[in-house]
C-alpha cells in the first residue's frame, strides 16, 4: 500500500482532437481504487472534449480489465487463481509491466516485488486491513515460501509467463499506476498535446508548460504536521514524479511501531527512519516501482543505488522529532528556487 505524498499547484492544458475551444481542459474520475486528473492547456485550440474523456476511460478500463487484482475476470486475476505452472500467454500492456518489475527487482536485490502481498496481509495491511497483528518467525517464514520475484519466468520472445510456485500471488499496485499515466502520456503524445499533466494517486507526469507559459510545479508534503504544509516545491519539466510515504500508515504495539512497508527479504516492516522518497525519471512506471524499493532500502543504500542507476532521488528522513531531507545531484536542476 502506498501513502501518496503530493500537492499539485499549477493547473494544466493544450492542443486539438470539438467544436469547442477550451484554455484549460480539465478531465477527473476513479480508477484503480484511486482517483486521476488529466489536465491539458489547450491554448484556446479547439479540443474534442468527449473523444478524449472516453478514450481515455477505455485506456483505464483495459488496464484494470488486464492488471486488477479485485476483478476477479481479471487477466492477472486468472493467473492469480491458477495452481498450475504451465506456461500462459499475457497481453503485451501486461508483459510489458511484469517483465519491467522483474527487472526493478533485479537492480533492487528484491527491494521491489510484485509477490510480496501475503506478507503484507499477513501484517495487517492488507484488504482485511487486520490491525496490530504480530505474526510469528516461523509463520512469515512458512508465507514467503510462496513469495519472490525469482518464481516467476518470463519468455520474452513469445510474451508468456510461468509461475514457478503455484500459489504465487502477483499484485502490481506498486507499478501499475505508473505505467497507467505513461500510456495516457503516450496517447496525448500521438493526439499531438504537448502540454499537460497526468496524475494517477499521486504518480504523475508533466510536459510542456502550463496555462502560464511556466513549468508544471508539484508540492511535496511535509511530515511534520506542525511546520509548513509543503516541503519542496519540484519543477516538473518533461519529467515523471512518484512519491512514497511511510509516517502515516502504521500500527504500534509494545512501543514499538510496525511500518506498513514490508520488506521481501525479511519479510518484515521495515525498521528505518525513512519518511518518503520521491522519484523523477522520464518513465513514470520506473519512478513508481523504484519509490517503493527505495522506501524498502532506507536513505543510505537508496541513495548510493540511486546515483549508481543516476536517477533523481529526494529523501525526507525522521531524526527524532525533526524531518531532514536529503536528495542527490541529480534532483538537483528540479528544485524550485
Amino acid at each position: 500500500m502506498r501513502i501518496f505524498i503530493l500537492t499539485i499547484f499549477l493547473i494544466i492544458g493544450i492542443s486539438a482532437c470539438q467544436k469547442t475551444s477550451y484554455e484549460i481542459l480539465v478531465l477527473n474520475g476513479l480508477t484503480m481504487g484511486t482517483t486521476y486528473s488529466v489536465k491539458i492547456n489547450a491554448d484556446n485550440a479547439f479540443v474534442e472534449k468527449n473523444k478524449i474523456s472516453n478514450d481515455i476511460d477505455e485506456i483505464l478500463s483495459e488496464i484494470n480489465q488486464s492488471m486488477s487484482t479485485y476483478i476477479k475476470e481479471s487477466e492477472l486475476s486468472n493467473i492469480n487463481y491458477s495452481t498450475i505452472s504451465d506456461w500462459q500467454s499475457i497481453s503485451d500492456d501486461l508483459f510489458e509491466v511484469i517483465n519491467h518489475a522483474i527487472n526493478v527487482s533485479l537492480k533492487t536485490n528484491g527491494a521491489f516485488d510484485i509477490t510480496i502481498a501475503p506478507l503484507v496481509n499477513l501484517w495487517g495491511f492488507g484488504p482485511d486491513k487486520l490491525q496490530n497483528k504480530i505474526p510469528t518467525d516461523e509463520i512469515i517464514e512458512l508465507t514467503k515460501k510462496n513469495t519472490g520475484y525469482k518464481k516467476i519466468s518470463i519468455d520474452k520472445s513469445l510474451k508468456m509467463i510461468s509461475k514457478l510456485e503455484p500459489n504465487l500471488h502477483i499484485d502490481l499496485s506498486g507499478i501499475a499506476k505508473g505505467f497507467a499515466v505513461d500510456k495516457i502520456a503516450r496517447y496525448l503524445d500521438k493526439c499531438g498535446f504537448k502540454n499537460y499533466l497526468v496524475e494517477i494517486g499521486g504518480e504523475l507526469i508533466g510536459k510542456g508548460l502550463n496555462k502560464d507559459k511556466e513549468i508544471w510545479q508539484i508540492g511535496i508534503d511535509n511530515p511534520n504536521n506542525n511546520s509548513d504544509r509543503i516541503k519542496r516545491i519540484i519543477q516538473l519539466e518533461d519529467m515523471a514524479m512518484a512519491t512514497s510515504g511511510n509516517y502515516m500508515n502504521y500500527f504500534e504495539k509494545d512501543g514499538i511501531r510496525y511500518s506498513h512497508t514490508i520488506n521481501p527479504v525479511t519479510g518484515r516492516p521495515i525498521k528505518h527512519k525513512l519518511a518518503s522518497v520521491t522519484v523523477l525519471d522520464s518513465s513514470t512506471m520506473n519512478a513508481d516501482a523504484l519509490a517503493t524499493a527505495f522506501m524498502v532500502l532506507g536513505p543510505e543504500k537508496a541513495l548510493s543505488l540511486a546515483n549508481n542507476l543516476e536517477i533523481a532521488l529526494y529523501l525526507i528522513i525522521k531524526n527524532g522529532e525533526r524531518f531532514e531531507e536529503k536528495y542527490n545531484d541529480y534532483f538537483m536542476p528540479y528544485l524550485s528556487d
